[in-house]
């Protein structure tokens, strides 16, 4: 749903209809995008495995996802992972047109394929039950001349030290591939996945070029980040 064309069909100012825009997204009947509002259930997880993950943290990604999506125009190439941080931001993008994304995500594929005007390519290669994702050497190898201009990742655990980590191989394996052609790497990491190490790294520090994450991140953690040199956006209520 679109603001202007909301507002000729009903007879009404643009500033009415935003303000009726904003009322349901406060009452989660909606979810609030650029220019807009998509219906709140309109993109649900085909999936009940990558539903489960998806409302882990959810308040938190979904906060993480819609400031992130503030980062992309019209017409811009994009890296989305399969991660369910990254399917939140999804939903934000969805009034965005001639969008070209290249994902290894079934259920971010599905999710933005749904606007006919954006091209979502789905690389190839194994296809990963729960995890709903799409990794392997042919996967890697469609990634080799692919040129984007932000890739969106996000990992299971977080120092700034070690950078990302992943408790699945493959999947580090494919952010570490997916990042060599991007022109920056956004990071999108829920507070909960802060001081965690896990089995592998993907996204080594020095390739982030930003973090967003949301406003339950301590001070302690977040002095640290800037201390890196990392910089850091706090989404949420104690952040903007």
């Amino acid at each position: 749903m679109r603001v202007p064309e909301i507002a000729q069909q009903l007879g009404v100012s643009q500033g009415t209809v935003r303000n009726d825009l904003n009322a349901l997204a406060e009452e989660q009947q909606i979810i609030r995008v650029h220019g807009g509002g998509v219906v709140a259930d309109g993109g649900r997880p085909r999936s009940t495995v990558f539903g489960a993950r998806a409302q882990i943290n959810q308040a938190a990604k979904r906060l993480i996802g819609r400031r992130a999506a503030e980062l992309v125009a019209d017409g811009d190439a994009l890296l989305l992972d399969a991660s369910s941080t990254v399917y939140h931001m999804a939903h934000y993008l969805r009034d965005r047109r001639d969008l070209r994304i290249v994902t290894n995500g079934i259920e971010v594929a599905c999710l933005l394929a749904q606007n006919p005007a954006n091209t979502v390519n789905l690389v190839g290669g194994i296809l990963r039950a729960g995890i709903d994702s799409v990794v392997g050497p042919w996967s890697e190898r469609y990634l080799q001349d692919v040129r984007i201009k932000t890739a969106f990742v996000s990992c299971s655990g977080f120092t700034p030290e070690d950078g990302m980590t992943e408790v699945d191989v493959y999947e580090a394996d494919f952010r570490l591939k997916a990042v060599e052609g991007a022109g920056q790497v956004i990071a999108l990491i829920d507070s909960s996945k802060f001081g965690k190490l896990d089995l592998t790294r993907s996204v080594r520090m020095e390739r982030i070029s930003m973090v967003f994450t949301d406003y339950h991140l301590s001070a302690e953690w977040t002095a640290r980040l800037r201390a890196a040199g990392v910089p850091v956006t706090i989404c949420g209520e104690q952040g903007m």
